[in-house]
């Protein structure tokens, strides 16, 4: 079972980027899936996520009205598309499923992780 997260890039200020998330191995259309980041020196913090049918989704209030996750569950795959960088978007940003829970922003709660994508954003 792997998530495999990729798209991330050296950006400037202003532009967008999407990440994508790859699942293989087993199916994750019934789960709940987030993408979190890690900045240097910071904790890891939940950017969005989304439920098993995308009807319902978080988003941090760093990244509201910027950011959008979505799921194509026949690709077995979720996208994070993010507008309007900032330098402050700076981080590595993971994939992370949940079998435990229908709909979490709880790191602990998400047992499935990917390998993490870098996204650095220049001023």
């Amino acid at each position: 079972v792997q998530l495999q997260a990729f798209g991330g890039g050296l950006v400037q200020a202003g532009d967008s980027l999407r990440l994508s998330c790859a699942a293989s191995g087993r199916t994750f259309s019934s789960y709940c899936m987030g993408w979190f980041r890690q900045a240097p020196g910071k904790e890891r913090e939940c950017v969005a996520a989304i439920n098993w049918s995308g009807g319902t989704t978080h988003y941090a209030d760093s990244v509201k009205g910027r950011f959008t996750i979505s799921r194509d569950s026949a690709k077995n795959t979720v996208y994070l598309q993010m507008n309007s960088l900032k330098p402050e978007d700076t981080a590595v940003y993971y994939c992370a499923a949940s079998t435990r829970v229908v709909f979490t922003t709880t790191l602990r709660e998400y047992d499935y992780w990917g390998q993490g994508t870098e996204v650095t954003v220049s001023s």
